[in-house]
């Protein structure tokens, strides 16, 4: 056998759809400026905020992103938190051996600038790189933000949308028999509710947030993965392999995530 033949066929399943995947030149760009989009976004902070990274006032150092300080701090008539993109606080902070480092974009996600030059919303600009909605926020530090939520909003329903398909399969098709007959009609009538109804009542319960929308979503995101896993293990468990652990006394725990 050719030695190169002989190097394809060891490799892993992961390494050979690594080595496919790669050579899908779009695919690979894609994941490429996806991954740059997620690193970014994970660091947003430290890219587009209004507080300044690092204060250097009077001979004493500062750190706003990880503590609030009022005005007065700064040489401000008032206790309030600091508005860092006051013309006069920043005038202080540029005054004489003060310095403050800025992130690349001055603004949060949230941030309203009421010293803009241009009514709102306004155009791309030197200050808004993107342009302001008609609050007058950011855009930029808004799509910034934004997608981060929806990276992990998406990567942690995934997440356990999986591993409640993954047990629920595994357990169905294990055991298969009352226990199969039971989870099969108990998803049938589950599946059969409406999502969306569901989705409009509970949020008039209880208050709308991202944890809330993610366990509802979570309840009907498994059933699809558990019927593919339920085929899998029905039709795996009757080999060898699962008869010999059986017979040596492997729990059925051991056996199932095996």
């Amino acid at each position: 056998m050719p030695a190169g033949a002989a190097a394809v066929r060891s490799e892993s399943p992961g390494r050979r759809a690594w080595r496919r995947f790669r050579a899908n030149r779009l695919g690979f760009v894609s994941l490429v400026i996806f991954a740059l989009l997620v690193v970014l976004s994970l660091f947003a902070e430290l890219i587009s905020n209004d507080r300044p990274l690092v204060v250097h006032y009077q001979g004493q150092t500062y750190w706003p992103l990880l503590q609030d300080y009022p005005e007065t701090t700064f040489g401000g008539d008032f206790h309030t938190p600091t508005d860092y993109l006051d013309p006069f606080i920043q005038q202080k902070l540029s005054a004489g051996d003060n310095w403050a480092l800025f992130p690349l974009n001055r603004y949060g996600k949230s941030t309203i600038n009421y010293f803009a030059r241009q009514p709102n919303p306004s155009a791309p600009s030197a200050d808004n790189w993107l342009g302001t909605d008609d609050r007058g926020r950011d855009l930029l530090a808004q799509l910034l933000y934004g997608f981060r939520i929806s990276v992990l909003f998406a990567l942690a329903l995934t997440v356990v949308g999986v591993l409640l398909g993954v047990l629920a399969g595994a357990i169905q098709g294990f055991f298969g028999g009352r226990t199969d007959l039971a989870f099969q009609r108990f998803s049938e009538i589950w599946g059969s509710m409406p999502e969306l109804y569901l989705l409009i009542i509970f949020s008039a319960l209880f208050a709308p947030s991202i944890t809330l929308l993610l366990v509802l979503l979570s309840l009907f995101g498994w059933m699809g993965l558990a019927d593919y896993v339920r085929a899998e293990f029905l039709r795996n468990r009757q080999l060898d392999y699962v008869k010999s652990a059986q017979a040596l006394g492997a729990s059925n725990h051991s056996i199932i995530f095996r």
